[in-house]
């Protein structure tokens, strides 16, 4: 198999085990590439904004957030440049991927890059702050499909398979530019508890270093994606948001570590 990149963006572990497992099944020439490291080296560098992506193969590969795309991953389409003959853009979701697919075709088409391949995976809802902890006979279920869904992802790849899809998803657009909107003052509901001991942890994890640490506190800036994933991997759920509340039970991917993110 010809080399091949997979740039992905993850907070609590889905994307990034599909990512894992994607690469796995395609060859030791696949390249793993974090989005948000690479959005947060582009901030602290501010000399080239250009992101070149070199391969035979380049899988854009993300979660949905509120039907649409994290703002890391769309600025990171917008900065890149790729320099391949197969494109793939796949969405892992927990309730919906919206029209997040749609959003990078627009996103893409502007740059006159096609998409050769655009993929669904389903995984664990972890939006815990709105729809709660999910039930432990769902999550088995959820990974499961993740895991079928994955496998038959990597397998069109290699085939180099190619479809479409329809790139007018105007409620999915509006609702995404709610959420892009939310995000700019939602930093500041997060709120963190006498629990906390200044592990480090939630800064640790965060995918875009939106945490900084403020006499032994983690302080949340405007960087933050939402994502979720400091609430998630907190070891003592020291870290609330919305229905996130003490005692409200964790998810993260089973096979994903904090040495996988950090």
């Amino acid at each position: 198999m010809p080399s091949c990149k997979i740039c992905y963006f993850s907070g609590t572990g889905n994307t990034l085990w599909s990512a894992k497992k994607i690469a796995e099944i395609i060859g030791p020439q696949c390249e793993l590439v974090s989005i948000g490291v690479i959005m947060s080296e582009l901030e602290n560098t501010k000399i080239d904004n250009r992101i070149i992506l070199e391969a035979d193969a380049v899988i854009l590969l993300f979660p949905a957030y509120a039907y649409g795309l994290p703002a890391a991953v769309r600025n990171f389409v917008k900065n890149a440049e790729l320099r391949t003959s197969y494109t793939a853009a796949i969405v892992t979701y927990g309730t919906s991927p919206g029209g997040a697919l749609a959003q990078i075709k627009r996103l893409l088409h502007r740059k006159k890059i096609t998409v050769s391949w655009y993929g669904r995976i389903p995984s664990v809802e972890n939006y815990t702050a709105l729809f709660g902890p999910q039930k432990q006979k769902t999550i088995n279920k959820r990974i499961e499909m993740q895991q079928k869904a994955t496998k038959e992802t990597a397998d069109r790849i290699l085939n180099r398979d190619t479809n479409s899809v329809f790139g007018f998803r105007p409620l999915s657009a509006f609702i995404s530019m709610l959420f892009y909107i939310g995000i700019k003052v939602f930093y500041k509901w997060y709120k963190v508890t006498g629990d906390c001991d200044g592990c480090e942890t939630c800064k640790k994890v965060c995918p875009v270093s939106a945490i900084v640490m403020n006499q032994g506190k983690p302080e949340f800036t405007k960087k933050c994606e939402h994502c979720q994933a400091c609430i998630q991997w907190c070891p003592r759920k020291a870290i609330l948001f919305g229905r996130f509340r003490a005692g409200t039970r964790q998810y993260h991917h089973p096979e994903i570590g904090l040495t996988d993110l950090t």
